[in-house]
């Protein structure tokens, strides 16, 4: 029975110290699955400390994004049409002091000092609007080529070829170039300058401050339509612009570049800007582009016979709009309902508007069934006359209106040498 008890108790020691092996064994287990996961723990901490002492070095990242809009497709269809334009002209040489004893001023060592002395007066822009055999045109502003000697056509490439001045009209700020087509792979189109729409977005593109920064793109809006623009040049020849107003940015040297619509078409040549009013408040966005339908007109007739012949009434004239409604009433006796015309200032001796019978202060409404509420309006209608043509002209002397025919017989340049000899 003793025997029994000490079987029993050895057993359920034996039952006991395996229980405490199978509770250890599993302690250590646990505890070395718990070290072991510190290990794995520490591992990984080292490996993503070293990964990120590596990660903070800045780099690019290889996800691009090519950006197409509307914009980028309008520029890449015209920006290689748009060039550089370089006015060379000569320096004043320093006279030889030993009156030309050593032959310093000799006809060939003349002209190749002439060559010599040739240096950038100015920079502007220019659109190549077109191919025709072995020769290219473009267009770019009259004051662009003013007093060159020598012309040279950066283009877009960075090419740089010789130009040659077809013709220009001072009138209307407009220019023709010639060079060689070798090296010309894209020529600009025309859109309609009639359909554009204010507000509509507008992009210059152009070399403004010269060749340093040529081909650079702005973009604004369309600002205004029919913007008269009347000026003298540096040579003190009137320039009269019917413009298109924009706030793409335009600096100098952006003259004679193109301002394009949402479709890549020229919409205009950029003329001009203002910077400041006349009373000296500065402005900004102010910038102004000859409609590429007027300059379509002038540029098919300087390439035919390198001037422009248009069309003289022989009068000077002034916006009614601009005149208070007192001096309307006062001065020129109108009456309420007409707002709109143009006021005959002067009348030049022997012109088709003195043998029309036309007078001072007389306010003109209508030219053969067009409205004419500006000078502009009356340019543009001149524009697409001939010398010989006659037009119907009614207009308001005082309260009475009045209707007359005048024959267009002399044009612009006949006006200007009637002035001169006058």
């Amino acid at each position: 029975m003793e025997q029994d008890n000490k079987t029993e108790k050895n057993n359920q020691q034996t039952s006991l110290l395996k229980r405490f092996g199978i509770s250890l064994a599993g302690g250590i287990l646990g505890g070395g699955l718990v070290l072991g996961g510190a290990q794995l723990l520490s591992n990984d901490s080292n490996s993503t400390s070293t990964n990120s002492t590596k990660s903070q070095t800045t780099q690019v990242s290889n996800i691009s994004y090519d950006v197409t809009s509307d914009t980028t497709k309008a520029v890449d269809k015209v920006q290689n049409a748009v060039v550089s334009v370089i006015n060379l002209q000569k320096q004043q040489a320093m006279s030889d002091p030993f009156g030309g004893l050593f032959g310093g001023n000799s006809p060939s060592n003349q002209k190749e000092e002439d060559n010599d002395n040739l240096e950038t007066s100015s920079e502007g822009s220019g659109v190549i609007y077109r191919k025709d055999g072995d020769f290219a045109y473009i267009v770019t502003n009259n004051h662009v080529v003013s007093g060159s000697d020598a012309l040279e056509i950066l283009l877009n490439d960075g090419t740089t070829i010789k130009g040659e001045l077809v013709g220009r009209d001072s009138y209307t700020d407009l220019a023709v170039i010639k060079i060689s087509s070798k090296d010309i792979k894209t020529t600009a189109t025309f859109g309609d300058s009639d359909k554009i729409k204010v507000g509509e977005p507008a992009i210059a593109i152009g070399s403004p401050l010269g060749t340093e920064y040529a081909s650079s793109v702005t973009q604004g809006i369309i600002s205004a339509k029919n913007r008269s623009i009347q000026n003298t040049n540096d040579d003190n020849e009137p320039v009269n612009i019917n413009a298109i107003q924009t706030d793409a940015a335009i600096n100098p040297g952006n003259s004679g570049g193109a301002l394009i619509n949402a479709a890549g078409q020229v919409i205009g040549i950029n003329s001009v800007k203002i910077a400041s009013s006349t009373s000296g408040v500065s402005a900004e966005g102010m910038g102004f582009a000859i409609p590429s339908n007027d300059v379509v007109n002038i540029i098919n007739q300087l390439e035919k016979d390198g001037k422009v012949t248009r069309p003289a009434l022989g009068v000077s004239m002034y916006d009614l709009a601009n005149i208070s409604s007192q001096q309307r009433s006062e001065i020129l006796n109108l009456t309420d309902d007409v707002t709109a015309g143009i006021v005959i200032m002067t009348v030049q001796n022997a012109t088709p508007a003195e043998k029309a019978g036309l007078e001072k202060y007389d306010v003109i409404v209508d030219i053969d069934g067009e409205a004419i509420e500006s000078s502009s309006d009356l340019q543009s209608i001149l524009y697409n006359k001939k010398v010989g043509d006659t037009i119907k002209v009614t207009y308001y002397r005082g309260k009475e209106k009045k209707t007359t025919s005048v024959k267009l017989s002399i044009d612009q340049s006949a006006l200007q040498q009637n002035n001169t000899n006058n």
